[in-house]
C-alpha cells in the first residue's frame, strides 16, 4: 500500500495515501487509522482521518517524529487491523417547503423533477469520508451523477442548523447555523454533535448514511420526540 509520511508541524505528522476523493482511497486511510489506534503507540494524542490522508498529533515530550515514523511504517504497511466497527444510519430528512429551499432550483439545474431529485438522494446508503469544518459535520460521498453541482456563486451568510446540502459530488449536513455555499436540499431534526453524549459526534468516518424522507408533520413529531429523549436514530453496526 503506497503512502508518504510528511511533517505537518512540530507536534504532528501526516500519512498521505493519494490525491483523489474516492472510497477506495478513504478505506486505506481508515484502515491505517484503525491499526494505529489499536497499536497504542506511546506519545500519540489523536488521529484525524481525512479524504486522502491521516494526521497524527503526538506529544513531543514522549516521542519524536523520527521515532514515530519508524514505528508507523510497518503498521501502516501491513494494514492489518482486528476489525473496524462502522454504523449505517437511517437519518430522517424533510425535503418539503422551507426545509428544502433549493430543491426546485436543483431540479431545474439538473433537468429532473423534484421527486426524482429526492429519489436519487435517498436511493442507497452513502459513505462518510470525514468530519470537518464544524464539529460533527460529515462529508458524504455516493451522490448520484445527475446531482453533481458546483457550489453556489454567492454563499449564504446563514445556513440553518440541520440543513442537508449538496455540491461538488458530495452531501453534507450543517450541525450548527453557519455560512455556507452548498445547495440546501433538505433538513434533519437530529443533532449531529452534543458535548454531553459519551461520543459527542453522532457519526464517524467510515459510517454510512441512508437519507430517509419524512413529511413536515413527521419532522416536527421527531423534533418533539428528540426534545423529550424519546427518539433514537436507527442504525446498524457492522465490523469490517
Amino acid at each position: 500500500m503506497p503512502f508518504n509520511i510528511i511533517s505537518a508541524s512540530d507536534t504532528a505528522i501526516v500519512i498521505e495515501f493519494g490525491d483523489a476523493i474516492s472510497q477506495e482511497l478513504n478505506d486505506k486511510v481508515l484502515a491505517a487509522d484503525a491499526v494505529i489506534c489499536e497499536s497504542n503507540l506511546s506519545g500519540i494524542i489523536e488521529t484525524v482521518p481525512t479524504f486522502r490522508s491521516l494526521m497524527i498529533h503526538y506529544d513531543p515530550r514522549i516521542t519524536t517524529a523520527t521515532e514515530l515514523e519508524a514505528a508507523l511504517l510497518p503498521l501502516v504497511d501491513s494494514g492489518q487491523s482486528k476489525g473496524r466497527k462502522t454504523s449505517t444510519w437511517q437519518l430522517p430528512v424533510c425535503y418539503e417547503g422551507e426545509y428544502g429551499p433549493d430543491l426546485e432550483n436543483i431540479a431545474n439545474l439538473t433537468g429532473v423533477s423534484t421527486e426524482q431529485v429526492i429519489h436519487l438522494h435517498t436511493a442507497s446508503p452513502c459513505h462518510i469520508y470525514m468530519l470537518g469544518f464544524l464539529p460533527g459535520q460529515p462529508y458524504i460521498g455516493g451522490l448520484p451523477e445527475p446531482l453533481h453541482l458546483p457550489r453556489l456563486s454567492t454563499p449564504r451568510v446563514r445556513v440553518p442548523r440541520g440543513s442537508v446540502a449538496i455540491a461538488t459530488g458530495l452531501s453534507t449536513i450543517y450541525p450548527y447555523e453557519s455560512p455556507g455555499g452548498w445547495h440546501l436540499i433538505g433538513s434533519t431534526p437530529v443533532s449531529l454533535f452534543d458535548k454531553h453524549r459519551p461520543k459527542p459526534a453522532l457519526f464517524a468516518p467510515g459510517d454510512s448514511i441512508l437519507f430517509k424522507p419524512v413529511s413536515t408533520t413527521e419532522f416536527k413529531a421527531i423534533e418533539e420526540a428528540l426534545s423529550e429523549g424519546e427518539y433514537t436514530v436507527p442504525c446498524q453496526e457492522v465490523t469490517s
